[in-house]
């Protein structure tokens, strides 16, 4: 994840969770939560940055290769020893997932998402992830 200077932070890798529910004529209602570590340039320390989101992705294709697009509202905390950032954004996604079984596929994902706090810039990041899925 590339916090582009979020809250002062460097960028990182992060780890996530997704769940998806089909709602119908394409489209999917989707919930991602990521955990991140990335330092924090002033003291030089790792911090704490969870982002759980929410949002909506149309899927183009329903077969083995589904292509999508998407939006996210996402919340970003910020947990530093001496404070707390949190922040609101909003972002589209696009992505991939390709079938290699009845119920396992595979996908990667961009994200741009642009963070909003009172008394302070609008902030930017630019994600991209690779993972795996089970369909049950």
């Amino acid at each position: 994840m590339n916090f582009q200077k979020t809250a002062g932070l460097e960028g990182g890798m992060f780890l996530g969770i997704e769940g998806s529910y089909y709602i119908e004529g394409g489209f999917d209602f989707v919930s991602l939560t990521k955990l991140s570590f990335p330092k924090d340039p002033i003291s030089n320390k790792r911090v704490v940055g969870v982002a759980p989101s929410a949002g909506i992705r149309y899927l183009f294709l329903e077969e083995s290769i589904r292509p999508y697009a998407g939006a996210d509202l996402s919340y970003l905390f910020v947990f530093r020893p001496e404070s707390t950032g949190q922040y609101v954004g909003i972002g589209p996604n696009v992505g991939l997932d390709l079938f290699v079984s009845d119920s396992v596929s595979i996908g990667v994902r961009g994200q741009y998402i642009f963070y909003i706090a009172l008394n302070e810039k609008t902030q930017h990041s630019l994600a991209f992830s690779a993972g795996a899925a089970a369909y049950f």
